[in-house]
């Protein structure tokens, strides 16, 4: 299946009516579906060279990432060449895109220069000397290491003006992720499609691992909890492949975030004794282009403006679910003592969804500023909202805060399995009552849940908005 990248895939096509050969960057997550895409682009084109990078590991060198690009080559129908020098690769390889509708992609980019200081530069001038003079051509590159990406390519002067487009695949969409349950997405309750998304989010790969015919506890049990699951092993695959000789020091920094709500970059080095400085502050940016953390910024109610304080969280449903419930059982499962086992016994899924739900909602904002009937381009800020301890007032923490010119949305997320009583009334308006207010800004509090509010709750009449998020998943 092919789903969820329609407007990606539109954009992609477009290209083929420009009248100049087109320089395409596509970055994201690992799984998110970057070659996916690429593929079934490719498929319009009779003429296409399709790459991959060699995996970062012990020993795989730059001489090596030009011989498997060589015999890339030569499996896709082109001519053995010298493997030594970029230069002669790319210049042979051009030879095959001098005229027509024509499809380059490099994917996983990083691995094949990272090892090699002087691919990019030949890069770069074979892009100028032979690539671009095709009208027709469309190079992409990709990579799963945006940082990298971003330091070597978008904000390099050597590429300074040449790339085209850039697309940053994101989580699917909720309405995307149902389509993944197939012609059973109607007869699967909204809780259960929950669980699945508690420890997939929107990423496609893991999705389309699940078999929609069983239930949501016996896809995790494979996946998860047996050592030949695909997700029991991923979690270093992906560092690994990411991140190679840094990979336990980034481990580190999402093991501890997997345990709060959000940490400041001071908590964060404290607890995992990385001293503060230039290098934490890249490894911060690395997780976060990577797609794993988020960094979410504060700002001033009163004027709207951002504030330079924020705060980390681990926005990536699989890391935390791994963390919080697959790695403390990890010489188990590798023992075989979950083969027949009911891993619902390791996991309360009441504990589980709090934070998966918030960052499941955070991905999908739009769907609740249209719940809400705000229009995005009417946000001052919205986010996770932190309300920093001063002389003056107190701490504050909201899950999820819109502000608008003069109205501000508190919005409550509860996750649970029965109807939600009263005391989330109290928990909401001892949040506003810390909050400082200027005079002239309206409060409405928001309630977002799933599994119902309670009669009384209703009755009460203290919501502004009760947004039942079932709607969106059924």
């Amino acid at each position: 299946m092919f789903l969820g990248r329609e407007k990606e895939y539109k954009t992609l096509t477009s290209l083929k009516s420009s009248k100049c050969a087109n320089f395409v960057v596509i970055k994201g997550r690992r799984r998110i579906g970057k070659s996916r895409l690429i593929r079934e682009f490719s498929g319009g084109f009779s003429n296409k060279f399709l790459f991959a990078g060699l995996a970062p590991s012990e020993g795989v060198t730059a001489d090596m990432q030009r011989e498997e690009f060589v015999q890339q080559m030569v499996s896709q129908g082109l001519p053995n060449v010298k493997s030594t020098d970029w230069t002669e690769i790319f210049t042979a390889l051009a030879k095959f895109v001098k005229k027509g509708p024509a499809l380059i992609a490099l994917d996983e980019i990083s691995w094949m220069g990272s090892e090699d200081s002087a691919f990019l530069g030949k890069l770069k001038n074979a892009w100028e000397r032979y690539f671009e003079k095709n009208p027709q051509l469309i190079l992409i590159v990709a990579s799963s290491i945006s940082s990298w990406i971003e330091k070597n390519i978008l904000k390099s002067t050597g590429f300074f003006g040449r790339v085209n487009l850039t697309l940053t695949l994101e989580e699917l969409p909720l309405e995307d992720c149902v389509k993944f349950w197939g012609k059973r997405q109607k007869l699967v309750s909204a809780y259960e499609k929950l669980k699945i998304l508690a420890v997939t989010g929107g990423i496609p790969k893991y999705l389309e691992l699940m078999d929609p015919k069983i239930s949501a506890e016996e896809n995790i049990r494979r996946q998860c909890f047996l050592n030949s699951g695909y997700l029991f092993s991923e979690f270093e695959r992906i560092f690994h492949d990411l991140f190679s000789k840094r990979s336990t020091t980034y481990g580190r920094i999402v093991e501890v975030l997997a345990d709060y709500h959000s940490l400041a970059q001071e908590a964060i080095s404290e607890k995992t004794g990385i001293q503060l400085g230039r290098v934490f502050s890249e490894y911060l940016t690395d997780l976060t282009e990577a797609g794993f953390i988020s960094a979410d910024f504060t700002w001033d109610i009163k004027t709207g403006k951002v504030g330079k304080l924020r705060k980390y969280r681990l926005s990536d449903n699989y890391l935390r679910f791994y963390l919080k419930y697959v790695a403390p059982n990890k010489q188990k499962i590798l023992k075989g003592d979950f083969e027949d086992a009911n891993p619902s016994k390791v996991m309360h899924w009441d504990a589980i969804m709090g934070l998966q739900f918030e960052n499941l909602i955070i991905h999908n904002r739009k769907k609740l500023l249209k719940a809400l009937n705000i229009f995005p381009e009417n946000c001052t800020c919205d986010g996770p909202f932190f309300q920093t301890k001063t002389t003056t007032r107190k701490g504050c923490q909201v899950d999820y805060l819109i502000q608008e010119k003069n109205t501000l949305y508190v919005c409550e997320i509860k996750f649970s399995k029965n109807p939600i009583g009263t005391q989330v009334i109290k928990e909401v308006q001892k949040k506003i009552a810390l909050l400082s207010l200027p005079k002239h800004v309206s409060c409405r509090p928001v309630l977002i849940h799933v599994g119902g509010v309670s009669e009384e709750v209703v009755y009460k009449d203290y919501f502004d908005q009760i947004v039942d998020w079932t709607l969106f998943i059924k």
